[in-house]
């Protein structure tokens, strides 16, 4: 399996998975040109796109999806629930709503709920033989009784949002800033440090810490506060990328 950010940030956000059979991509964020482009600079026409997953109904997760639904028809994963601010779908003719798990030849998805004020937001496991990927970002908060199913797999795109200082004190007005650090925002730095401490296991190969605010984080600072959150809880690893919004991450092998 291949995973690479081609986006992650509040102007967009998209995610590659290339497996044995199939050629998947987590939301379809940024726009289509810039989608386009570097899925053909990674030798993929968009054509070949079996499979988008979406996490929720947010722009910056949703923003491609017209213009790339019109040249190209791969299977849609989502929640019926977010039918509701995605009407441009109703005519689509490849929507599919099960709940999963979701079973290909060889491959598995299942999917999980997140915590984020849109309807239906979730997240995604994505298995095939012995690798697995867990998709986790735009949540306030992991449930606990999540933990063992999110535990010990090969590699996570986990958000680190933002630091709680930075945003307390920075320029977004009270209500924007009470949204974020909310239980139906985002997860800040030393959340995601804390979930990783308890989800990093044997198995796990490498971390990608997705969605950095540019205006209320810094990718050398949420890097240290996850690490430093890992030290403190006595989890020894060190093998993470900081996914940028405008810079593909290299291809991941796990």
């Amino acid at each position: 399996m291949l995973v690479s950010v081609l986006a992650s940030g509040s102007e967009g956000n998209s995610t590659l998975i290339q497996t044995k059979n199939k050629k998947i991509l987590i939301d379809l964020g940024m726009n289509n040109k810039y989608i386009t482009t570097n899925l053909e600079e990674l030798g993929i026409a968009p054509s070949e796109i079996d499979i988008v997953l979406i996490t929720h109904t947010h722009a910056d997760h949703t923003g491609a999806m017209k213009v790339f639904f019109k040249h190209n028809t791969p299977m849609v994963f989502l929640d019926k629930e977010m039918m509701s601010e995605l009407e441009f779908l109703q005519d689509y003719p490849n929507l599919c709503f099960d709940e999963g798990p979701l079973n290909f030849t060889g491959l598995t998805i299942e999917i999980f709920k997140t915590s984020h004020d849109a309807p239906g937001s979730r997240g995604y496991i994505i298995k095939e033989g012995n690798s697995s990927f867990v998709y986790v970002t735009d949540t306030g908060y992991i449930n606990y009784k999540l933990f063992e199913k999110l535990s010990n797999h090969n590699l996570y795109v986990f958000e680190s949002n933002h630091d709680a200082e930075l945003l307390m004190h920075g320029r977004y007005p009270a209500w924007l800033r009470a949204r974020i650090s909310s239980d139906v925002g985002h997860l800040s730095n030393s959340q995601a440090g804390f979930y990783l401490s308890r989800l990093i296991g044997p198995n796990t190969k490498e971390v990608v810490l997705a969605h950095i605010s540019k205006e209320n984080n810094d990718p050398e600072l949420a890097l240290a506060t996850v690490k430093e959150a890992l030290e403190e809880n006595h989890v020894d690893f060190d093998n993470f990328v900081v996914a940028k919004q405008r810079e593909r991450t290299d291809c991941i092998e796990i």
